[in-house]
């Protein structure tokens, strides 16, 4: 059985479309009832191909988080962002020493455009909020 989606942009050019205008977006599915992150055809939750796209408001909570040290260069961090629209992605929190970064940190996205062809990246800044 063959099946075939009525798709004219694939998920993925779709949501850099939406960093490339400075929007965080992500897929929400009305079968499952919730957001869908990251961008795909078929709904991990119920097998619904009916995902629509929605932007989200880019605040969330630090989930998880740590310290990268590479053998050449600063050290950064890797963080695991729960986003209030309630997907988490993995991006990474600026504007503070990596050691610094808190599991329960308010953060607020920020779109890092690249050079070239590729896309932008989602990067995340503390709010000052408390969690």
């Amino acid at each position: 059985m063959s099946l075939t989606l009525p798709v004219s942009e694939s998920p993925l050019a779709t949501y850099h479309r939406h960093l490339r205008a400075g929007e965080l977006a992500y897929q929400f599915s009305p079968a499952a009832g919730r957001a869908v992150f990251f961008p795909r055809l078929v709904c991990p939750f119920s097998g619904s191909t009916e995902l629509v796209w929605r932007i989200s408001q880019g605040l969330g909570t630090v989930h998880a988080t740590t310290a990268v040290y590479p053998r050449e260069g600063d050290p950064y961090n890797v963080s695991l962002i729960d986003l209030d629209e309630g997907f988490r992605m993995m991006s990474r929190v600026e504007g503070v020493a990596p050691l610094e970064v808190r599991i329960g940190q308010r953060v607020k996205v920020r779109i890092v455009p690249q050079s070239g062809e590729e896309a932008p990246l989602p990067v995340f800044d503390l709010t000052g909020d408390a969690a």
